[in-house]
C-alpha cells in the first residue's frame, strides 16, 4: 500500500484487522508499518505510540461490540435478551479474536469512562430489568454475566473444551439456561 491516504481511522482499522490475524498482543506500530509499506514514523502522525494504537483498537472493538449487542437486544427481554446478548459476544469473539482480546484491554479511568464499555454495562442492566434485579444485586449480576461471557469464550477459543463431550455449543446453551434460571430466582439477602 502507498503512504497517501493514511488516516487515523484507517490505521486503527488496519491494526484491528492485524490483531484478528496475528493476535492483539503481537500488534505493534512496526508490524502495522510493514502492512502499509511505510516507515514507522509515518504512523506517528496518526497514533502516538504502541499504547495509543492498542487503546484505539480496544475502543474500536468496544464500539463494534456495543453496536451489535444493542441491535440484538432491540425488542427482547428476559431469557431471549440474555441469549441474544450472549450470542453477540460469542460470535464476535469467534469472528474477531484479536479485537475481542482488545476489548478486554484495561483502560485508564478517564478513557474507560468515555468508552463504549459504559454502554456494555448499560446493555447488561437492560437485560436484567427483565429479571427484577435492582441495586447491588444488579451490579453483582452484571459482574456474573461479564465473567461468564468472557471466561467461557476465552476457554473455548483456547480449546479448553475440546477434550471431552458434550460439545461446547451444547454447554453454552445449557449454561445460558442455568443463568436464566439463576437470574429469575436470584437469592435475596
Amino acid at each position: 500500500m502507498v503512504r497517501a491516504g493514511l488516516t487515523t481511522e484507517r490505521v486503527v482499522r488496519a491494526g484491528a484487522e492485524l490483531a484478528d490475524e496475528i493476535g492483539f498482543d503481537r500488534v505493534t506500530p512496526s508490524e502495522l508499518a510493514r502492512r502499509f509499506d511505510v516507515k514507522v514514523a509515518s504512523l506517528y502522525s496518526h497514533v502516538k505510540n504502541a499504547h495509543d494504537l492498542r487503546t484505539r483498537i480496544a475502543l474500536l472493538a468496544l464500539d463494534e461490540l456495543a453496536d451489535r449487542a444493542a441491535a440484538a437486544l432491540a425488542g427482547r427481554a428476559g431469557r431471549e435478551a440474555l441469549v441474544a446478548f450472549a450470542g453477540v459476544y460469542r460470535d464476535y469473539a469467534r469472528a474477531h479474536p484479536g479485537r475481542f482480546a482488545a476489548a478486554n484491554l484495561r483502560l485508564d479511568a478517564e478513557t474507560a469512562a468515555g468508552s463504549a464499555g459504559v454502554r456494555h454495562a448499560q446493555l447488561m442492566r437492560a437485560i436484567l430489568r427483565g429479571y427484577d434485579l435492582a441495586g447491588p444485586d444488579q451490579t453483582h449480576a452484571v459482574r456474573l454475566l461479564g465473567s461468564f461471557f468472557r471466561g467461557f469464550v476465552a476457554l473455548e477459543a483456547d480449546g479448553g473444551f475440546d477434550h471431552s463431550p458434550p460439545a461446547s455449543a451444547d454447554s453454552w446453551m445449557r449454561l445460558l439456561d442455568v443463568l436464566d434460571s439463576l437470574l429469575r430466582d436470584w437469592p435475596r439477602p
